[in-house]
């Protein structure tokens, strides 16, 4: 075991006689990725710490990112320690940056295996061999079963995200003999360069560099008592008395021109976007992963994915998978089960997001109307949002979630680029690349069908788009009702105004009644009396003109609808306000709630003046161009259908 008083060291790597991988070919291995730095950060990270989870584990694996300076209490034990033979500053700027304040991001995981197996490699084992994997080897090809990555190019991102291409590795694993172990080792790629040694003879060097126990002829890991020493005088956070895990802690992280809490509020938000499947609860009641953002101790919650918009429509979507409202998408020559497509459509009003979740929305490329579909392998991981078809309707927004078949998992995966953000079937052959081209071939269908079946609610009604609750909704009228994410409501169209029978009671044939739903003729049926059969003036029908389109607006304090409406007809009139809840795709709709389920409601009657009347009716004069307004609680989650009904009041 080495000894606790060894003091790490860098090494850098000469060319072997047999060639080796230069620097500058890791660092390019990821390409040049579509999404930002800070975004594959988190996808290739969360992908391999679900990899590396521990089988005998009971718990989620915990994922975390956390920012911060390294505090002077701290900072001159990094610069010696770290400056222990380390390259000058034309090969490794290290010496330069750790001369300034140090600022670190460390990207942790628990309850995965850590990085175990041997530590050199030539070495072979039986087992895992997760620690040359990461730290000696480039390209290893994934072994873990139905696993989110395929080759180990992942772990570039540690070293692009550095400004310095450097990274602290600190793991805790179960050696070959079962008992626990700590390791700690420092990685940095720079270029290759030529330097001569002390005796002037010129060495090519591949850029690689290793800091950690030079006591034999490799830089290995600092082990045990070694490792948890140094890591203690580093201020580096230590693992459990039984806890395994690991750490990558990246040196002067670029964060995309962002401040530090602004990339923590962001790498929040990205964490819910690609990793919410992994946030949802599974039968156990316990979540596979739970994930934390932190920056200068100040915690960055992660959006809950079942209550804000628009996520939750694609959990929604997730939901339908394991039911019978999901379907298995095939492809028929040659014949094969491909996967299960969980598809939902529904009202939702556009949030306006914050900075950071508009960042991450953008980089999904979701905008302001969803029309998407989450793709992702058997581990569950998000690949990427597939842009379907729009509803050609504002509010209107679709979310669906495709998850391969397990036996298909490694056509899909040989799909994948390095960076697992995109299926691209135009690297394939045979048969593999039929079935992926035929994927959104079925996707197209089923949104086809999706938007050519969608109903729509009553005719001549005024319908108004709504998404999920919002915390704003409290008591209006009747008690509480719920909350959750935030909804907005839109506006509708007008139609005909049309009159028919209330079926409410029987009326004096002297007074006339009328059933005007949302419509949009307008005032061309005059106001004035018609002639009866006997050439008399019968009395003027009432009837329900509405003005203007149905609105969402603020009133008291609370959201709610507001539909305005004049009555036409120069007499006395009852207005009453009838309400349901419409079902989208159907035609349908709802006056009885299921139960526990909100039902919409009248808030009251404003006049003109602004005043407004807390009744079920009101008596109004007809006969001008006043207009009144309904103000109505809306339901949560549903299209909320608004008829106002007239009838004529006996003056005596």
């Amino acid at each position: 075991m080495t000894d606790t008083r060894t003091e790490p060291q860098w090494y850098s790597q000469p060319f072997p006689p047999e060639g080796a991988s230069a620097a500058e070919g890791i660092l390019n291995q990821l390409g040049r990725p579509e999404l930002d730095l800070l975004t594959v950060l988190v996808r290739e990270a969360a992908q391999n710490s679900w990899d590396a989870k521990d089988p005998g584990h009971s718990g989620p694996v915990r994922f975390g990112i956390d920012l911060r300076y390294v505090g002077p209490a701290y900072a001159d034990t990094w610069r010696r320690l770290l400056l222990n033979g380390a390259p000058s500053n034309d090969h490794l700027a290290l010496r330069d940056a750790l001369r300034a304040g140090i600022r670190i991001m460390t990207i942790s995981d628990r309850g995965t295996n850590g990085l175990g197996g041997p530590i050199r490699a030539h070495e072979i084992s039986k087992d895992r061999q997760d620690f040359i994997a990461f730290v000696r080897n480039v390209g290893e090809p994934r072994d873990t079963k139905l696993g989110g990555g395929t080759y180990g190019f992942g772990k570039a991102i540690f070293y692009l995200l550095s400004s310095l291409h450097t990274v602290l590795v600190h793991t805790r694993c179960r050696n070959e003999d079962g008992e626990l172990e700590t390791r700690l080792i420092g990685c940095a790629l720079s270029h290759r360069y030529r330097a001569k040694d002390a005796e002037g003879v010129e060495t090519q060097y591949t850029g690689r560099h290793w800091w950690g126990d030079a006591s034999g002829d490799v830089i290995d890991p600092l082990i045990g008592a070694a490792a948890e020493e140094t890591a203690r005088r580093l201020g580096l956070t230590s693992f459990g008395d039984d806890e395994t895990g690991t750490s990558i802690v990246v040196l002067d992280p670029q964060l995309d021109g962002l401040e530090p809490k602004e990339a923590a509020a962001y790498l929040s938000e990205t964490v819910a976007w690609h990793l919410w499947p992994k946030m949802l609860e599974r039968s156990d009641g316990t979540p596979p992963m739970r994930f934390s953002v932190t920056c200068e101790g100040r915690d960055f919650p992660i959006p809950d994915p079942r209550t804000t918009s628009p996520l939750n429509l694609f959990v929604d979507a997730y939901r339908q998978l394991a039911t019978d409202e999901g379907r298995t998408l095939s492809c028929q020559r040659p014949i094969r089960e491909l996967g299960r497509l969980g598809l939902v459509q529904r009202p939702v009003v556009p949030r306006e997001p914050s900075p950071a979740a508009r960042r991450a929305m953008e980089m999904v490329q979701v905008e302001r109307s969803v029309h998407h579909v989450a793709l992702m392998r058997p581990a569950e991981l998000v690949v990427t949002y597939w842009p379907g078809r729009e509803t050609g309707a504002e509010l209107l927004s679709y979310a669906g979630v495709f998850r391969a078949d397990e036996e298909m998992d490694a056509t899909y995966a040989g799909a994948e680029p390095p960076t697992h953000d995109a299926w691209n079937h135009q690297g394939l052959e045979g048969q593999d690349r039929t079935f992926v081209r035929t994927t959104f071939t079925r996707l197209k269908e089923a949104v086809d069908e999706l938007l050519e079946l969608g109903g729509s609610t009553r005719e001549g009604s005024a319908n108004v788009a709504l998404g999920a609750a919002s915390a704003r909704f409290s008591p209006l009228v009747g008690g509480a009702w719920g909350t959750g994410g935030a909804t907005d409501y839109g506006t509708t169209s007008t139609g005909r105004a049309t009159a028919a029978p209330d079926d409410d009671e029987e009326l004096p044939d002297r007074r006339a009644r009328a059933d005007s739903r949302r419509g949009g003729r307008g005032a061309d049926a005059a106001d004035a009396a018609s002639p009866s059969e006997n050439g008399t003036a019968r009395a003027p029908r009432p009837r329900v003109k509405y003005s203007g389109e149905t609105t969402y607006e603020e009133r008291y304090g609370h959201s709610v609808l507001v539909q305005a409406f004049t009555l036409p007809a120069p007499i006395v009139q009852r207005v009453r306000v009838e309400l349901a809840v419409a079902l989208p795709g159907t035609g349908n709709r709802e006056t009885d709630p299921p139960a526990g389920a909100a039902m919409p409601g009248l808030v009251g009657w404003e006049d003109p003046t602004g005043k407004l009347h807390a009744t079920p009716t009101l008596v109004i004069e007809g006969g001008d161009d006043t207009v009144w307004r309904a103000v109505v609680r809306p339901a949560p989650d549903t299209i909320t259908e608004i008829t106002v009904k007239t009838q004529a009041v006996i003056v005596s």
